[in-house]
């Protein structure tokens, strides 16, 4: 039997093509990757088994105009474009693909970390603007504290290197085993307990009603004067404006993100105004191996389900479908 899938952007890396063309699938490619309504158009008109969905919103208008389809698979790890409640009450697993990503993004970490640190736009721009300015602000991070909400695969790969670099390391994660093995990393039993102890503060958790908006006024005030916020894990984590006054009244040094809450970022929200905020397109896991991991992932994962009805527990964020009878 064949499939049709919809991936919800405009390409997908070659392990998931190679897969999906060699099960004999059709794949049908959005023409614009930010068009949600392009989204539910294809939906309504097209009888898909299986949608990839990448970063474009998949809403439950999209999920009901489409009663063929079986199975969702998230191309990354963050499910908050989706309507998994609406996907939920059809009977409609929705998976990600864990861990597929965890290197890139890392080291997108790292790098964001460092430039913060180093103050690295700010001098390309002064060069770029035919400035030779020699300033001695930059910081070294040997010797500081790293803080990481999230312990998985991601936070604890840099952990390694930041431990390499001669950071100290402590992390707030309450999903994992009490017994789990945190090499040298020091654990804290809550995010308030986290806080204070770091001089960067690295987020690595998915959005959830406990963790949505939980850097705040309030868990900002905890960081020491100077602090460092990196941010390559969803933008709902942040309150906006009180990260935004933070850097504008030097309470932070720095912060960096690879997502913001609505994306593609508004020409006029108030972070492109400011010089110590970077910001990257949600590129974390826009490496080719990256891409072409996640890609074989969710096609394996999707087929797996078409033909066999063999689901990866672990990657499904509506287990409860899987019990209908």
């Amino acid at each position: 039997m064949t499939y049709r899938f919809l991936v919800t952007t405009t390409s997908l890396g070659q392990g998931g093509r190679t897969l999906l063309a060699d099960a004999k699938c059709t794949v049908d490619y959005l023409d614009n990757a930010n068009d949600a309504a392009e989204v539910e158009r294809r939906m309504s008109s097209v009888p898909y088994d299986a949608v990839i969905s990448r970063t474009v919103e998949l809403s439950a208008k999209a999920i009901a105009a489409c009663p063929t389809l079986k199975i969702i698979c998230k191309h990354g790890v963050g499910v908050t474009n989706i309507d998994v409640d609406a996907a939920t009450q059809h009977g409609i697993p929705v998976l990600t693909t864990p861990a597929t990503n965890a290197q890139s993004v890392a080291e997108l970490t790292l790098a964001l970390m460092l430039n913060c640190a180093r103050r690295l736009p700010f001098f390309q721009q002064e060069v770029a603007a035919g400035r030779w300015t020699r300033s001695g602000d930059g910081e070294e991070l040997q010797g500081k504290t790293l803080g990481l909400v999230g312990f998985g695969e991601i936070g604890r790969r840099v952990a390694r290197v930041a431990r390499a670099v001669g950071m100290q390391v402590a992390f707030f994660d309450p999903a994992l085993a009490a017994d789990a093995d945190v090499a040298d990393a020091q654990r804290c039993t809550s995010l308030e307990q986290l806080l204070p102890l770091v001089d960067v503060l690295s987020l690595h958790c998915p959005v959830t009603p406990k963790t949505r908006q939980m850097i705040n006024t309030h868990s900002l005030a905890l960081l020491p004067p100077g602090a460092i916020l990196i941010n390559t894990a969803r933008g709902e984590l942040v309150d906006e404006a009180a990260l935004a006054s933070a850097l504008q009244n030097g309470q932070l040094r720095a912060a960096a993100l690879d997502t913001v809450a609505e994306e593609p970022l508004a020409a006029d929200h108030p972070f492109r105004t400011l010089p110590n905020l970077i910001i990257t397109p949600h590129i974390g896991g826009s490496t080719p191996q990256a891409l072409d991991a996640v890609a074989q992932s969710a096609a394996r994962q999707c087929l797996a389900w078409l033909d066999n009805q063999h689901i990866y527990l672990p990657a499904c964020v509506n287990p409860q479908v899987l019990n209908r009878s």
